[in-house]
C-alpha cells in the first residue's frame, strides 16, 4: 500500500538565470551556468513526499533518451514505474529573474492518443495525485475507492482541458495567476464537481483556502527562511506539505500550513527540486 500514487508529470528543466524578466531583446546574453536537472510537477510531489517520510509510486510515459535517464537516476527513493514515450521526455526551459520569479517555455513531448500502461498505476495506494496529462484521464474511472487530488496550476477558469481534473478530484489545488476572480472559480469547481477542497495559491501572497459548505478563507504565506533563490518547485512544495497533513488527519488549515512552509523553503534553493523540505525541518518550522 502506497501513501501516494502520483501519475503522470515529470521532466527535465533546463534552467537559465537572467537579469530581469521580463527579457528585452538582445542578440546575446551572458548568462550563469545553464543547468539541467529533474523538473516538473509530478516530479516535485513525488520526491516532495517522499522528503516528509511518505511512500510514493510515480507512474509516467518517459523518453528513452538521456533525459529520460538523468529522470530515472533522480528519483530516489521514489518507486518509479514508466514507459517509453514516443516523442521522447518532456522539457522545460526556465528563465529566471534576480528576484526569484520565472517564466517557463514547456515542450510537453504530446504523442495523440498515447496511454499509460494500466499495470503501471493499478496497485493499491492511499491517495492519487494526478497530473495533468491528457493519457492521465483514464485513471479516474479505472481506479475505485481512492480520493484524488490535481493541480490545475495556471488554469484559467474557462478552458474545457482543464475540466475532467477540476471536476473529477476530490482536492483541488489551483494557481491564481490567470484567474480575474479566484474565489468565484474556486466556487464553481466545487459546485460543478465532486471537490470537498479547494485551494488557489498566491504566491508570496498566500492562499485562499474554500471547503465545501464553508466560508472562504485567506492565509498568508509563510515567511523564508532565507533568501529567494528561485521560485520554481515552490506550488509542487506546497501540495506535498498539503498532502503530508491531510494523509495524518490534520485540518484544512493545519495543511495550509504545512504547504506554505514547505513552499516557502522551495523559493531559497536553487533549481526546482533539487532539495525539497524534510519532515524533520517541515515539523520545526512549523511549530
Amino acid at each position: 500500500m502506497y501513501d501516494v500514487l502520483v501519475i503522470g508529470g515529470t521532466g527535465v528543466d533546463s534552467t537559465v538565470y537572467v537579469p530581469s524578466l521580463p527579457l528585452p531583446y538582445a542578440d546575446t546574453y551572458l548568462v550563469p551556468p545553464v543547468v539541467d536537472r529533474i523538473g516538473n510537477t509530478g516530479s516535485g510531489v513525488a520526491l516532495g513526499c517522499t522528503a516528509l517520510g511518505l511512500s510514493v509510486r510515480l507512474a509516467d510515459l518517459i523518453g528513452d533518451d538521456p533525459q529520460g535517464a538523468l529522470i530515472r537516476g533522480r528519483l530516489t527513493g521514489v518507486d518509479l514505474a514508466w514507459a517509453p514515450a514516443a516523442a521522447g521526455t518532456r522539457r522545460s526551459v526556465l528563465l529566471v529573474g534576480p528576484d526569484g520569479r520565472r517564466t517557463s517555455l514547456f515542450d510537453v513531448r504530446a504523442t495523440p492518443g498515447e496511454r499509460l500502461p494500466r499495470e503501471l498505476y493499478d496497485v493499491p495506494a492511499r491517495h492519487v495525485h494526478v497530473s495533468i496529462a491528457d493519457f492521465a484521464r483514464p485513471v479516474y474511472d479505472e481506479l475505485s475507492g481512492v480520493p484524488f487530488s490535481t493541480d490545475l496550476h495556471d488554469w484559467d477558469g474557462v478552458n474545457d482541458y482543464h475540466k475532467d481534473f477540476a471536476y473529477r478530484s476530490d482536492l483541488v489545488f489551483l494557481s491564481g495567476t490567470k484567474l480575474g476572480d479566484p474565489a468565484e472559480a474556486m466556487r464553481s469547481i466545487l459546485s460543478l464537481g465532486r471537490a470537498h477542497t479547494v485551494v488557489c495559491t498566491l504566491g508570496a501572497d498566500g492562499c485562499l483556502l474554500l471547503e465545501r459548505d464553508g466560508e472562504l478563507r485567506a492565509f498568508p504565506a509563510a515567511p523564508l527562511p532565507g533568501p529567494v533563490v528561485d521560485s520554481n518547485g515552490a506550488g509542487d512544495a506546497f501540495v506535498s506539505g498539503f498532502l503530508y497533513g491531510t494523509l495524518n488527519g490534520l485540518s484544512a488549515q493545519d495543511c495550509v500550513r504545512l504547504g506554505t512552509v514547505a513552499g516557502a523553503h522551495a523559493c531559497t534553493s536553487a533549481g526546482t527540486h533539487e532539495a525539497p523540505i524534510t519532515l524533520e525541518t517541515l515539523l520545526a518550522r512549523t511549530r
